[in-house]
């Protein structure tokens, strides 16, 4: 995934490759007679032009404008006024002009580039593609056509193409890092990674590059090189602390569960930008990662209390409260209401539930407690979750066979439960049937290390859970 300052710098490049062409298409167009001009429209023309030419854009513009109306195929009007336009930055003004121009003139090739950065400006990538490839035949020794062409390729979705474009245009301009830069973003796109990371190591001035930096680290991250990949991110933050660069490096480290060095950064995150809801969630899922579900709790509860419909903010808190203990954290008192806010939601049922069999006078909650496990279990009948804190509820109000049924589906769905095995062995204790419990017991005792192994797999899924919003 590109990150934000590669993207701009490459639509910024766009810009100053417009300007640039526009100029030298000012110098160099031949001013060729105007085809049944009158004498004194002829005249003005030139006028026009001079003005132009001597700076006095508002001096000719009326003029321009006038005698581009009159005469749509007379080149030096169309041209100019399109140009004039171009210089202001109103690109869909100047485009009609452009298009006249190159029709009337199509062995021109800055004409033809010009309608191209114009197209480019306006949002058509596919019919400056088409204008940058005809000024890129007609003058193939142009790096900044190519550059333009290049861009307007990798917009249009034609990375492969673009890659070559650039490729060309930086060969004939070695001096211009934008368009080597450029051309390492268009081989990320082709996922052609080695080829983008030795296009960048040519660059001179890499080293103090944010925006190469930052692609960089993309690259190793995708070629499986996590220690470089998080040097160079972090490379890119330190040269420029960004929100945008400070989040990429957060992401780095949890993405490999990197706990402690990711609440470092993330809490200096949070710091400098305390208006960022997403460096605040990597602050969450970090406390978490690292085991301090307390804190976690207090974070997406934080974050819940800023945006009170947002079900993924419940889910985090309520798997950070089931964590922590239930009510352990003030946070998890909310996760009734937001239970009853969102009663589709068979997560969040679970997890208020825990926050209600937690709180310390439990017996004037278990009614409140089991109606949303049961609401949970009809919800989403296979969440083996469900049916074991309904269990663990059911063993409070010393309802050992209902606790039995209820144990055993949640073993069914998830076999390897070793919590649901131990609660089972209870249940059957008290029923009488003793040989089964040391069955359970054992099976406790088996599945406790993959259990472990299942809790990492609830880690994975919040760490997922953030991969998925970056």
């Amino acid at each position: 995934m590109l990150s934000q300052p590669t993207l701009t710098v490459l639509l910024a490049a766009t810009l100053l490759a417009a300007t640039g062409l526009a100029q030298a298409t000012k110098q160099t167009s031949p001013a060729k007679s105007p085809v049944a001009m009158s004498p004194a429209d002829a005249v003005t023309l030139s006028k026009a032009l001079t003005a132009y030419d001597e700076g006095n854009a508002s001096a000719a513009q009326p003029d321009l404008e006038r005698l581009a109306g009159k005469y749509p195929s007379n080149f030096p009007a169309n041209e100019a006024l399109g140009i004039l336009y171009m210089d202001a930055g109103n690109f869909a003004h100047a485009l009609p002009y452009l298009e006249n121009a190159a029709a009337s003139h199509k062995t021109d090739a800055a004409a033809q580039a010009n309608l191209g950065a114009t197209y480019l400006q306006t949002g058509n990538a596919t019919a400056a593609v088409h204008a940058l490839k005809r000024s890129a035949a007609l003058d193939p020794k142009n790096a900044r056509t190519l550059s333009s062409l290049g861009r307007a390729l990798y917009l249009d979705k034609q990375s492969t193409e673009a890659a070559n474009a650039f490729a060309k245009a930086a060969a004939l301009d070695p001096a211009n890092t934008n368009d080597a830069y450029n051309w390492a973003v268009a081989l990320y796109d082709t996922h052609k990674d080695a080829q983008a990371v030795t296009v960048l190591q040519r660059i001179p001035d890499v080293p103090h590059n944010e925006a190469a930096q930052s692609l960089w680290g993309d690259l190793e991250e995708r070629q499986g090189h996590f220690k470089e990949a998080a040097q160079h991110l972090q490379e890119a933050a330190h040269l420029n602390p960004s929100e945008v660069n400070t989040y990429a490096v957060a992401i780095e480290l949890l993405r490999h569960w990197s706990w402690e060095p990711a609440t470092e950064i993330t809490q200096f995150g949070v710091r400098q930008f305390p208006q960022s809801r997403r460096l605040q969630l990597a602050n969450g899922i970090a406390y978490f990662g690292s085991g301090k579900y307390v804190e976690a709790a207090a974070t997406f509860g934080a974050l819940l209390a800023l945006d009170p419909e947002n079900e993924n903010y419940g889910s985090l808190l309520g798997r950070s409260c089931d964590a922590a203990g239930g009510a352990t954290a003030p946070q998890c008192d909310s996760l009734v209401a937001f239970a009853e806010k969102h009663p589709n939601n068979a997560q969040i049922d679970v997890s208020a539930a825990v926050s209600l069999l937690h709180q310390p006078s439990a017996e004037q909650h278990l009614d409140q407690a089991q109606h949303l496990l049961e609401r949970a279990i009809q919800n989403d009948p296979k969440m083996p979750e469900a049916f074991y804190q309904l269990g663990v509820l059911q063993q409070q109000r010393l309802l050992w066979q209902a606790s039995a049924d209820n144990l055993e589906k949640a073993i069914q769905l998830r076999p390897s439960f070793a919590e649901a095995h131990y609660r089972l062995s209870r249940a059957y204790s008290h029923t009488g049937r003793p040989e089964l419990a040391r069955k359970e017991i054992a099976l406790q005792q088996q599945y406790s290390q993959q259990e472990k192994d299942e809790s990492n797999a609830k880690l994975k899924e919040v760490t997922i859970f953030l991969m998925a919003s970056h």
